[in-house]
């Protein structure tokens, strides 16, 4: 029920939404203008030359293009590998392919990523992110939590032995 083509869809799912939104940003949004939608949240269209925090982003588009295709190479090897019994963390290794993808091709396609999603407070703000960075987020978590609950039940199971 849970094979490939079910993580093919997720992944694909997660590039076509991730897209969409990023093509209503740039052609909806002035650059640098904070649209507030609820206290602590609002739109603000950006570009990011770097990954996340901008960091890297002396490396240039194509040495951000190398690293990114490596990552999604390596995530997807790591994915194939994990045990089929382990939902929540296969489901999470797509969602980081997902997010990948979708900002690999902001950045093939404009030589950035469009980022848009702006959290703050009257004295702090954090980065400006987009939805394949919390993709990418949530898929790390859901692998993380998986990974716990299978560390969890081995040691449960070795006790009672």
């Amino acid at each position: 029920m849970h094979g490939p083509a079910f993580y093919a869809v997720v992944v694909t799912l997660a590039v076509a939404l991730d897209q969409v939104i990023k093509y209503l940003v740039e052609t909806g949004l002035d650059m640098h203008v904070q649209v507030n939608v609820i206290p602590t949240l609002a739109l603000f269209r950006t570009h990011n030359t770097g990954i996340a925090f901008s960091m890297f982003s002396d490396l240039g588009s194509v040495g951000l293009i190398v690293v990114t295709l490596a990552v999604i190479g390596f995530v997807t090897w790591i994915a194939a590998k994990t045990d089929p019994a382990q939902r929540i963390a296969r489901f999470g290794f797509a969602l980081v392919v997902g997010g990948a993808i979708g900002n690999l091709i902001d950045r093939v396609w404009h030589g950035y990523v469009i980022d848009y999603v702006l959290f703050y407070l009257p004295t702090w703000s954090f980065a400006v992110f987009n939805l394949a960075d919390a993709f990418i987020t949530v898929g790390a978590a859901l692998v993380i939590l998986d990974e716990f609950l299978v560390w969890r039940r081995s040691r449960k199971a070795g006790k009672t032995r």
